[in-house]
């Protein structure tokens, strides 16, 4: 498993009326996250698109706990709990300042040739980085 966090604080135009974050935003901290999570293992998004792959969402899952609020400090925790083949999944937990999982997401991407338009398995560099960076759980 790969687990790694990220924390992003709630701007004020991320919020509706009530200053709770408008539901559709939290699939961009979801995206930051999954940036993040890359970019801890050394290779950027930018670097995987630059190899000629992308990756576009093909499901998404949300569950709402409790309300994330403007000027709260949120911690993504994102993870890899399956090595990749043709699709990469994500889960991730959000918690807020009081340590209170407030969210709980998931999302499926799969690996597209940028080139070919076609789908394919996860590149060796990139199984080779998760594996490198993999802990076992119980």
């Amino acid at each position: 498993m790969i687990q790694t966090t990220t924390s992003i604080r709630v701007r004020y135009g991320e919020t509706d009326p009530m200053k709770y974050v408008y539901y559709g935003n939290y699939a961009e901290y979801f995206e930051v996250a999954r940036v993040e999570l890359f970019r801890t293992l050394g290779m950027s998004y930018d670097e995987i698109e630059k190899r000629g792959i992308f990756l576009p969402v093909s499901e998404y899952k949300i569950k709402y706990l409790k309300p994330a609020l403007y000027d709260q400090l949120l911690e993504i925790r994102t993870y890899v709990r399956k090595i990749p083949g043709i699709r990469i999944e994500f889960d991730y937990e959000i918690y807020n300042e009081d340590n209170a999982k407030i969210t709980e997401a998931s999302t499926t991407l799969f690996f597209l040739d940028s080139e070919t338009n076609k789908i394919v398995k996860c590149p060796d560099y990139l199984t080779e980085l998760i594996k490198k960076h993999w802990v076992e759980t119980i």
